[in-house]
């Protein structure tokens, strides 16, 4: 059993900073990629950021500049810090992952619970 636990989310206002944290637990064999991709009222998902083991981090253009995504490799976690942030940023933001649970399988995707994201005055 592989969990997702999100924490960070909150009411800030325009301009402020807010940092997210997603914390994997579980029997978790390696973690490819983790990320985070956001949801507002009436919009499909939209990826945020990734952080892909070995390689650059992608970036929505959208957030390029404000938002910077880092891993924590020892504790399968993922941060997202988020700055200059705007109301259009408001979202419930998910923490995804690619996980393998047993050496030389496919990785699978899993997902956290979702934590909002409120950037109003």
């Amino acid at each position: 059993q592989v969990q997702l636990v999100e924490s960070g989310g909150g009411l800030v206002q325009p301009g402020g900073s807010l940092r997210l944290a997603c914390a994997a637990s579980g029997s978790i064999s390696r973690i490819n990629v983790m990320g985070w991709y956001r949801q507002a009222p009436g919009k499909q998902r939209e990826l945020v950021a990734r952080a892909i083991s070995g390689a650059s981090p992608n970036y929505a253009d959208s957030v390029k500049g404000r938002f910077t995504i880092s891993r924590e490799y020892a504790k399968n976690t993922v941060y997202l810090q988020m700055n200059s942030l705007k109301p259009e940023d408001t979202a419930v933001y998910y923490c995804n992952a690619e996980i393998r649970l047993r050496a030389y399988t496919n990785y699978d995707p899993y997902w956290g619970q979702g934590t909002q994201v409120t950037v109003s005055s």
